[in-house]
């Protein structure tokens, strides 16, 4: 199943990049209604009905070209992250600098394991966040899980 989204993700990006969007995440799995394939999709600008419309236009037709799956039948899927997908790619991170997110760690720093702030910076080996106190750079490795924060 690796090789079929490596095979996917390496045709579509092009296209959906030429569309004006990134590709997230390619998932093939089995589901209750047989095997699907979702191509999710983000932008700067957010994503739309509309937008995953367009994608899964522009796409469906080089899929069949392609035949990643070797002619076993599936459902071919476009849509948005959502908003409490984890960050894990430097894409990701790049996509949301001056967003607020939450970071929780594996082990407390300062007596904490989650943190909120701004999303300053990044590199290889951390990230940096700016809370309303000050302005910190956590490890990557010792982080467990970075999402956009959401206020209700």
């Amino acid at each position: 199943m690796a090789k079929i989204v490596e095979k996917v993700q390496e045709a579509l990006e092009p296209i959906v990049t030429e569309l004006g969007y990134d590709i997230v995440e390619v998932e093939y799995a089995k589901k209750s209604d047989g095997y699907n394939l979702t191509v999710f999709i983000d932008s700067k600008n957010g994503i739309s009905l509309d937008d995953c419309e367009k994608v899964h236009n522009a796409i469906d037709e080089p899929l069949d070209d392609l035949d990643p799956t070797n002619g076993e039948s599936y459902t071919l899927n476009v849509s948005s992250p959502g908003l409490d997908r984890p960050l894990k790619t430097d894409k990701d991170l790049e996509r949301n600098i001056g967003v607020v997110i939450e970071v929780s760690l594996y082990a407390a720093i300062k007596k904490c394991k989650h943190f909120v702030g701004e999303l300053v910076g990044y590199d290889t080996e951390s990230i940096t966040i700016k809370t309303k106190k000050e302005e910190i750079k956590l490890e990557r490795s010792g982080i467990a899980k970075i999402c956009k924060y959401i206020e209700f």
